[in-house]
């Protein structure tokens, strides 16, 4: 709760007003910057994050057949089979300040087919922004082996999803038989204890389905019971709801068409079904290569990740995963690529003659296209968080012992970031390094993983 001050007791305890700090020096570090090998897999991802900020009940994203709905444009006949994901981000704020009725967000399936459907839950968590998973200030490194190291929903989901977790509310299989629909999520995001009114819920599965299911994501409010307290939603009513509703309001800004390359750059927010669940590359020196060679001492070289139009940083490559339907209102890629898992390899190689330290770090520079110079960083960087998240590091320590990590970094616009690990290779030695994380649905692309070889001192 806010607390406010009368103006004179405000003015005994700031007599003086506080000097603005001084803007961030800018620090520019010449280094290759490589487009990432490899690319994103083909598995499809249910996204539904559009509209971020939910007023109205109604329609986030459907991908049943459009046949015998009142609302023929919201539903993009798109059936899933096999492995596929789910990615699911929405925000509640009451229409108006007393209507503090609790919104739900439920994901109905649909079997088309005249057999049963079994959709396997391999791993699967949601939370709310309040109380699960509250935003918080937290150090910039912060070593997470139990899990329990993070803030905000879309971090916390990331970080059990990694872990290849299943949350206890979601059972391990769903069945739903022939031409009829089950509900696979219908959870709850209150707002009517909060001061203000504002929560929000992260979701993301990992699924599989033996046969061809339709899904969709809804939003509804409460339902009362005769002693006017609140009830979940029933499947029929959610069924209604699919096959009358529109479309949920209010509708967030229109991207910028991918073909237009002047002016301002409007991203904006998914929903639809991207394509690629899964960036899995092994970092060499070329096609074909085995190794990996380490910069020479002083020198570094980085890896693009999460790259978007316009922020390339002069790889020329864009990773931000294809839409393969979309509603015309919402993003046309998946920029971000949030919920994606980037499991990366570096077989690391000293062939110089001397020993060397290296070091492994992800960063946050400063968005370019082109580089100018070089990665640029602010130092000291400014508030506004850039990434919020867990990474899992598995490799051969100095002492011959394999080791798996996981480390919480939380990185800000501009912020070179702590290493990963710190490795003493000794002359012609390999070392396997394997780096893996989910990226997180709170985060600002881009970043870049880096390896540096520090300089000899004396």
């Amino acid at each position: 709760m806010l607390t406010f001050l009368p103006l004179f007791l405000l003015a005994q305890t700031n007599p003086i007003p506080t000097p603005a700090p001084p803007p961030p020096l800018e620090v520019v570090q010449p280094q290759e910057v490589r487009p990432l090998p490899g690319k994103l897999d083909d598995v499809p991802v249910f996204n539904s994050n559009s509209p971020e900020l939910v007023q109205t009940e109604g329609i986030l994203l459907s991908t049943f057949p459009p046949s015998k709905k009142s609302t023929s444009a919201a539903h993009l006949n798109f059936p899933f089979q096999g492995r596929f994901d789910v990615f699911a981000h929405h925000i509640a704020k009451p229409p108006t300040p007393e209507d503090l009725r609790t919104l739900y967000l439920g994901i109905i399936v649909h079997n088309p087919g005249k057999q049963p459907v079994t959709v396997d839950i391999l791993q699967a968590a949601s939370y709310l922004s309040q109380p699960d998973a509250p935003f918080m200030p937290m150090a910039s490194y912060i070593e997470n082996p139990l899990g329990t190291v993070y803030a905000g929903p879309g971090d916390r989901v990331s970080n059990d999803i990694l872990r290849e977790q299943r949350q206890a509310d979601f059972p391990p299989q769903l069945t739903i038989p022939p031409g009829e629909s089950r509900m696979l999520m219908n959870h709850p995001i209150p707002v009517k204890t909060l001061t203000p009114p504002l929560n929000g819920r992260s979701t993301l599965m990992r699924l599989r389905s033996n046969a061809k299911v339709y899904m969709a994501s809804l939003a509804m409010y409460a339902r009362q019971n005769p002693n006017k307290s609140e009830r979940t939603p029933t499947l029929e009513e959610w069924q209604r709801l699919l096959n009358s509703g529109n479309l949920a309001q209010p509708r967030d800004r229109v991207p910028t068409p991918p073909e237009a390359n002047k002016g301002q750059l409007i991203y904006g927010r998914v929903a639809g079904v991207a394509q690629g669940s899964q960036w899995k590359a092994r970092l060499v020196e070329r096609p074909g290569a085995v190794n990996l060679s380490i910069p020479q001492p002083g020198k570094a070289f980085s890896y693009s990740l999460s790259t978007v139009p316009r922020g390339t940083l002069g790889t020329e490559r864009v990773q931000s995963a294809p839409m393969l339907v979309r509603y015309p209102d919402t993003a046309y890629m998946a920029h971000g690529n949030y919920g994606v898992q980037y499991s990366l390899t570096l077989p690391l190689m000293n062939d110089t003659n001397d020993r060397q330290t290296v070091t492994l770090a992800i960063q946050t520079p400063i968005k370019q296209d082109r580089l100018q110079g070089g990665l640029r960083f602010l130092e000291p960087p400014p508030q506004q968080v850039f990434f919020r998240g867990t990474v899992q590091i598995q490799y051969t320590d100095d002492q011959g012992l394999p080791q798996i990590r996981y480390v919480h970094l939380v990185q800000r616009r501009g912020q070179q970031g702590e290493p990963l690990i710190t490795l003493k290779m000794l002359p012609g030695d390999r070392r396997l390094v394997k780096v893996d994380f989910i990226y997180p649905p709170d985060a600002t692309p881009p970043q870049v993983l880096t390896v540096r070889t520090l300089e000899k001192t004396s």
